[in-house]
């Protein structure tokens, strides 16, 4: 019940994403053409989407509903190596079959390849309810052990200066420090809003 609710927000915050009025869009479109984002325009942002859980592994067959939140970028930076410098995110990732979920923290960097196409890459950890144990579990990864090392990518697009789409892949293990370790990666799509 919980996850219909939040997928349900999830979806209106992209259905207003696509409802901007007219001038607005214009006025955004006419922005996003001027060149590359001054890099002080990244400020917070909150980010919601789906994910096929796992879809090659035991864990497959189910669905992750995904939030997350970056905090902005430490101090205003310009110049050709200013996408080294990181943002903190925090997240959770709701499975809505009973499977893994987790929740995670680490740093995202950011890459401008145009004013409205974005790259972006992330790395930290995560804690999750999934199973450790080493006997193989039906409808479960054996994951070995928590907390595990997090790793994402992302393909995004910015439909105005505050609103994106993104494609995201992310990968859950424990780079082999513990018995067992199937790992979890997930893929989906999101709406991020900047503020």
């Amino acid at each position: 019940m919980r996850g219909s609710r939040f997928f349900g927000l999830v979806l209106a915050l992209g259905l207003l994403a696509f409802t901007l009025p007219a001038e607005q869009a214009r006025a955004a479109d006419y922005t996003l053409s001027q060149g590359p984002l001054p890099r002080q325009a990244f400020q917070y942002e909150l980010r919601g989407g789906v994910f096929a859980h796992d879809p090659f592994s035991p864990e497959k067959g189910s669905a992750d509903i995904n939030a997350e939140f970056l905090a902005r970028l430490p101090f205003d930076a310009s110049g050709t190596w200013s996408f080294l410098i990181p943002r903190v995110h925090v997240g959770a990732m709701l499975n809505t079959a009973g499977r893994t979920s987790h929740a995670y923290a680490g740093f995202s960097w950011t890459y401008d390849v145009t004013r409205q196409i974005f790259v972006e890459a992330s790395f930290g950890g995560a804690i999750h309810n999934g199973y450790t144990g080493d006997l193989p579990r039906y409808h479960h990864n054996s994951l070995g052990c928590s907390p595990l090392f997090r790793e994402s990518a992302s393909l995004g697009y910015r439909l105005t200066e505050n609103w994106s789409v993104m494609a995201t892949i992310e990968h859950l293990s424990n780079a082999g420090l513990c018995k067992q370790n199937r790992g979890l990666t997930n893929v989906g799509a999101r709406i991020g809003y900047r503020f």
